[in-house]
């Protein structure tokens, strides 16, 4: 009650007295500085709506060109051929102005602002044509063209030194619509090599006809819609395949990321989640303010940053037909699981995030808390991991009044959640299982210890071990390898300097009286974080975050639970549907450090391209044949593209490893390597510049489905399993931290689970000159396959296909 009445900023009663009136000075205060943050915030907005706008020309050209305007004109020569005097005349106001020649001063100005507004505007468009150009991904590396140098260096002088998150959204082009024709003729020749010639021509029948009919007239709707849907894809794509399918998210959708797993900062659990958890919020707010450096390829070409809006503050809200993503402007606090039990964590203090110090000692009284979970509490985390239908059913029924509601609702609209684990977890390369169970701890847990719903719940190991479970409807897995990244670096950065020299430079930090003299790209970093709120991530002697609490921290809210036995029914039943998920998951991580990039580069074959040979020649030595091979890439080269697929099984490659396998000369096995990796990486500029197959046949199969007109063709092409579906993890995507200089900082990556009952799901992340993390999964109840042994032969294949280059 106490809280109650101090939250009360004005009191107005009548007595027999007379009128009682009281303020809260402090509550008024509070207020006061809330509603300054909100208009800050709102006017920060107005400022990079603006400078997205006019982008890549800015506000101050307005006052140079304004101010030339305004010379001209002051030199008895008019630059608007007649058209100042016409303003002057005609438009209301300028021309009733108290003198004529204050009216002529803002009919220059006025003309002034047209040419900047006719500026902005050819410059944004030149900017769109200029990034069209694809070219340049064409080109071998270190022989560029004429155009592509000229090229490049327009987009340089057009991104300007410092771009927001978001000023090349507007710029950025749409993604174009592939021939018809084309994309066929490309799923054709996927294909022929994998199907028995008969087969084969059956096929190619319902092709022709195809494109020949109704093809024609789907490609007609899709084209239209082209033209008005800044995507013709995307929002298709998140509809159908994530949101309206009705079976359970854990492990058949959402994914997992691991911590770098060479190095271990603290023991102390309560110490690495408030460094980490405080990083993550730093992060957000350089999201919130565009602050985030936008990733351009080659410090050139900008990618589309629309995926990184909804990453913090959204959930996934279960309904009986379909799911919607709903995303929160803004979020004062996290969730925290532990033991059984969720709190509510204010990350706020007087309009200050907390310092990781004052974070700690919330997270600490969590886990020293010994009360019990409430009945039905401790697996209620189960109803986000079964089936759909179930929980929005019960979500309607049991969670919209009450104690019940503002519990979900403190979860769902949280910045994030975080789950406490009681097990710790590790890379032990005496026990390569720990692995194994790490991932699987990361990608469903106990079943009942994650929201999968959420954005991602970040995880914290009792060990100090960190990683995250990540839902995937709201973007792909480069957008959290990023935060990811930057977060996981800032505390490296401290971490990985020398602790001497970091001693004595900090303080200089804080005080801003850096000079030079010391190792230039780590103080260069550190300056950088100093400058952020002057925050420093690290730890003490004992493991405990750096620095001294400012305030008396708030303590953490304990959400209360009123579950009816029917829904705790219904939880129990999902939590059986999770576990059954999670006993038939076999999850393999293999580091591999035979070797790595750096070995592959000696060979002159694209890394991907390498690794992708050795994954169709594991296959075949498991298999006895070949698949239709699923590789993501990505289209983020148009605005809201997301991804696109790699057929990556080829002829080419079909012709390495059946060559390789069979013990043919080396010669003639790196010759059709060669040629593999030309084709593969032909696909995979293809599909990064709009002309992929599988996404044009999936919206051409939706807007069949509107029509109601069946295609025998698109059923067929649409209804193929990938029984081997691959991903690489970006590995760097920021250039925070060097790991030649560091290289025992390597992030262990992530991965998913398996596409098809009958098949494998293989992530990888080439973290290093010398190391390749692989992350593989299949079904425990296929009797045909098996991650381990997978894992095994692969690294055979890999080690046979390095000996391929040896001289002896």
């Amino acid at each position: 009650m106490a809280e109650a009445h101090s939250a009360v900023a004005f009191s107005f009663t009548v007595t027999p007295d007379g009128y009682d009136v009281r303020i809260n000075h402090e509550a008024l205060k509070a207020v006061w500085e809330s509603g300054v943050v909100s208009w800050k915030k709102r006017i920060g907005k107005l400022k990079n709506n603006i400078h997205n706008g006019v982008f890549p020309a800015s506000l101050y050209s307005w006052l140079i060109v304004v101010t030339i305007v305004l010379a001209v004109q002051l030199v008895s020569y008019d630059p608007s051929f007649g058209f100042i005097q016409l303003i002057h005349l005609h438009i209301p106001y300028v021309n009733s102005a108290s003198s004529s020649l204050l009216g002529l001063y803002i009919s220059t100005i006025v003309f002034g602002t047209l040419i900047w507004i006719a500026k902005f505007l050819v410059l944004k468009y030149l900017l769109k044509l200029l990034l069209s150009y694809h070219k340049w991904i064409y080109e071998v590396h270190g022989r560029t063209s004429f155009t592509t140098k000229l090229w490049f260096t327009l987009i340089k002088l057009y991104g300007g030194r410092k771009p927001l998150l978001m000023s090349y959204q507007a710029s950025i082009p749409k993604l174009p619509v592939p021939d018809l024709r084309s994309s066929v003729n490309n799923y054709l020749n996927s294909v022929q090599h994998l199907m028995p010639a008969e087969k084969y021509k059956e096929v190619e029948t319902l092709a022709d006809d195809f494109c020949k009919g109704v093809g024609k007239k789907f490609q007609r709707y899709l084209i239209l819609k082209s033209w008005w849907a800044t995507n013709y894809v995307s929002d298709w794509w998140e509809e159908y395949i994530y949101l309206r399918g009705r079976s359970p998210i854990m492990i058949n959708s959402n994914y997992y990321g691991l911590d770098a797993l060479l190095v271990h900062n603290t023991s102390v659990q309560a110490a690495r989640a408030a460094n980490l958890i405080y990083a993550m919020l730093m992060y957000r707010r350089e999201v919130d303010r565009e602050e985030l450096r936008p990733i351009l390829i080659n410090n050139v070409v900008p990618l589309c940053s629309a995926q990184y809006e909804r990453q913090f503050n959204t959930t996934r809200i279960p309904g009986i037909e379909t799911d919607k993503l709903v995303h929160f402007k803004e979020s004062n606090h996290i969730t925290v699981y532990h033991k059984g039990r969720y709190f509510k964590v204010l990350i706020k203090h007087k309009q200050r995030f907390l310092k990781p110090a004052e974070l700690e000692i919330i997270f600490q009284k969590i886990l020293d808390d010994n009360s019990a979970p409430m009945e039905g509490e401790e697996h209620l985390a189960a109803l986000t991991a079964g089936e759909r239908i179930p929980w929005a059913k019960a979500r309607q029924e049991y969670f919209n009044h009450g104690k019940n509601k503002t519990s979900l609702d403190a979860i769902e609209k949280a910045a994030f959640c975080v789950t406490f684990d009681t097990e710790p977890q590790e890379y032990d390369p005496k026990d390569p299982s720990k692995l194994d169970r790490y991932g699987k701890a990361m990608i469903h847990g106990k079943g009942y210890d994650r929201w999968f719903d959420k954005s991602f719940t970040f995880v914290v190991c009792s060990n100090g071990q960190i990683g995250f479970n990540a839902e995937h409807s709201w973007a792909d897995a480069p957008i959290m390898a990023h935060m990811w990244e930057v977060v996981v670096t800032r505390e490296h950065i401290l971490l990985g300097a020398d602790a001497p020299l970091m001693a004595q430079t900090w303080e200089a930090c804080q005080q801003h009286e850096l000079r030079h003299g010391a190792d230039a790209p780590v103080m260069a970093q550190l300056w950088e974080i100093a400058q952020d709120e002057q925050y420093k991530l690290g730890y003490d002697e004992k493991g405990h975050c750096l620095g001294t609490p400012e305030c008396e921290p708030p303590h953490p809210i304990r959400l209360h639970w009123e579950i009816p036995t029917p829904c705790i029914d219904v939880i129990e039943s999902s939590f059986q549907v999770a576990t059954k998920l999670m006993n038939d998951l076999d999850l393999h991580i293999m580091m591999f450090t035979e070797f790595g990039k750096g070995f592959v580069k000696t060979c002159k074959v694209s890394p991907d391209a390498f690794i992708q040979a050795a994954l169709q020649l594991t296959y075949y030595r498991m298999e006895n044949k070949f698949c239709l091979t699923y590789e993501s890439s990505m289209t983020r080269l148009f605005r809201e593209g997301r991804t696109e697929t790699v057929r990556s099984c080829t002829a080419e490659v079909c012709n390495f490893a059946l060559a390789l396998n069979e013990g043919k000369p080396k010669s003639e096995c790196i010759k059709l390597l060669n040629k593999a990796a030309e084709t593969h990486q032909k696909l995979y500029r293809d599909t990064m510049t709009g002309r992929g197959v599988d996404r044009h046949l999936f919206c051409l199969y939706v807007v069949s489905k509107y029509l109601d007109i069946e295609s025998p063709f698109l059923s067929k092409a649409l209804s193929e399993p990938w029984k081997l579906s691959t991903s690489q993890t970006p590995h760097q995507q920021t250039d925070r931290l060097d790991l030649n200089k560091y290289p025992d900082r390597i992030c262990g990556g992530g991965g998913f689970g398996p596409v098809t009952d009958d098949g494998y799901g293989v992530s990888y992340i080439i973290a290093g000159e010398d190391t390749i993390f692989f992350h593989i999964s299949c079904k425990v109840s296929c009797p045909h396959t098996d991650s381990h042994k997978f894992g095994a032969t692969l690294k055979k294949s890999l080690c046979d296909m390095r000996e391929m280059f040896s001289k002896n």
